[in-house]
């Protein structure tokens, strides 16, 4: 039997799943956690990544593996592949007006979405290159070379770090007279690039003047592999010498080749952020930015809207009453739909999708009748979904089929969410086995790149989803319409 492994290094934690290669069954797996925060030192995901391939039982059998990694954050490494400052993550929003300014100078909206077919938000690399460029001058001049962290982890993987290759001819690039060094071996894929804001899906190809525009001079970037292109682990901690080391892919483009999604599929994934995402054949431009117009992991698109209130809605409200989330369901459920006009726009982190990184939560229609943990309960799943359902209306808006929609993560879980979704959406939803979706669309990439194949393998089906449906309740997004753009 030939092993892969799959790897979801997530903002909360990372997971590894080892998998026959040509069946996908599941051998073993393990994981670890990652330290809470916004800005994390990236030795913290290689202590994890270790701390989680011992408790999935090693990885020196495996033949290939890959990496899903949580997007858009900042690595800054220095000519010795040192990192610089603790890596950004995709969530730090100190970086709002940095990506202001970026559009500021690139002239509008337009013109960004056109160049690299989405607007910079504080999530993308590129504003947290101008952050550090204009708020840590010494730091952003160290910067030798920008990674992601999946790309990061996977240089780690396949025997790279800081020191590799280093005093053979440096210099600002980080490239070394010989032709070689570490810098030089890192890699990333076409989902990765395209969240930078500096890559263009459609062009296939790095826009280096909006890099200097981020970063104001040249740093290197990596190299962008092809969906089942690798490249061969040597000298590494963890992985056998030999091994394939996959390109990889985003967290959102990695569980869409795990669910097989093809176009027409729009999966709506409820965890520490909320993203609505389909695979089409076409690349999106969206000018207001609502639509982030990304690739994804099998040479095709993955237009997405990303919320970042999802399941912490759901935590928050389950502290607000001191309950679980069982009981949280329980109460959601017993509330009428549209919670007799209590409303939560939760806008509780400030918001991406719409662009409000300032903005805070708001709950309106308090009175009496609704002062109940039963309403509060539904207002939160429902504001939650409302958020969501806006994010969908988003993709359809720029012509993106939508026949089938499916709920995974953790949110996803609850009994309420899945119940009250097709009352929001109006549409039935689709509930897969829950799993590891991420590290799973690692692992058959890993397959992929295993095989030499032209398409990812066809792995054993997995159970069939759990189908919910009911009638649409309209008001429920109309009450949330009327209220949403209060919010301060």
């Amino acid at each position: 039997m030939t092993l892969v492994a799959g790897v979801d290094s997530s903002t909360q934690s990372c997971t590894i799943v080892v998998r026959d290669a040509h069946t996908g069954r599941l051998v073993r797996s393990g994981g670890a956690p990652h330290p809470d925060g916004t800005e994390v030192d990236p030795a913290a995901w290689w202590d994890a990544f270790r701390a989680a391939a011992e408790t999935a039982g090693g990885l020196t059998d495996v033949a290939a593996i890959a990496v899903g990694g949580q997007q858009h954050g900042m690595v800054a490494l220095d000519v010795d592949g040192a990192v610089v400052r603790p890596a950004l993550l995709w969530n730090d929003t100190r970086s709002a007006d940095a990506a202001t300014d970026l559009i500021r100078d690139l002239g509008s909206q337009r013109a960004w979405a056109e160049a690299v077919g989405s607007v910079p938000v504080a999530s993308f690399t590129a504003s947290k290159l101008r952050w550090l460029r204009d708020h840590e001058p010494d730091n952003a001049a160290r910067v030798a070379a920008v990674a992601l962290p999946h790309d990061w982890l996977s240089w780690r993987i396949a025997g790279h770090g800081p020191g590799d290759g280093s005093g053979r001819g440096r210099h600002a690039a980080g490239r070394a007279s010989d032709g070689g060094s570490a810098l030089d071996a890192l890699v990333t894929d076409r989902s990765e690039a395209s969240g930078t804001g500096y890559w263009s899906p459609r062009d296939g190809d790095y826009r280096r003047d909006l890099l200097d525009l981020a970063v104001g001079r040249e740093v290197q970037v990596p190299r962008v592999l092809e969906p089942a292109e690798s490249v061969v682990a040597r000298g590494s901690e963890v992985v056998a010498d030999g091994t394939v080391v996959g390109a990889g892919a985003g967290d959102n483009a990695a569980a869409a080749l795990a669910l097989d999604m093809r176009p027409g599929d729009v999966t709506v994934s409820i965890g520490t952020s909320g993203v609505v995402s389909a695979v089409n054949a076409a690349a999106t431009a969206d000018p207001s930015g609502k639509v982030a117009g990304f690739a994804d992991a099998t040479g095709a698109y993955l237009p997405l809207a990303c919320t970042l209130n999802a399941s912490r809605v759901l935590d928050a409200a389950c502290e607000l009453l001191g309950i679980d989330h069982d009981r949280l369901a329980e109460l959601a459920l017993a509330a009428p739909p549209g919670a007799d006009g209590l409303t939560l726009v939760p806008y509780l982190e400030g918001e991406r999708t719409p662009n409000r990184p300032d903005a805070t939560g708001t709950l309106h229609g308090l009175r009496l009748a609704t002062t109940t943990p039963e309403h509060l309960a539904r207002a939160a799943v429902e504001g939650m979904l409302c958020g969501l359902a806006d994010a969908l209306d988003a993709l359809r808006a720029h012509d993106v089929p939508v026949n089938r929609l499916r709920l995974i993560g953790g949110g996803a879980r609850s009994e309420a969410v899945r119940r009250i979704a097709p009352q929001v959406f109006g549409l039935p939803v689709e509930v897969p086995e829950p799993g590891e979706y991420v590290a799973d669309g690692a692992a058959r990439q890993a397959a992929w790149a295993l095989s030499g194949s032209a398409t990812p393998p066809a792995w054993d089906a997995a159970e069939p989803p759990v189908v919910y449906d009911g009638p649409a309740e309209p008001h429920i997004r109309q009450r949330y319409a009327e209220v949403r753009d209060l919010a301060p």
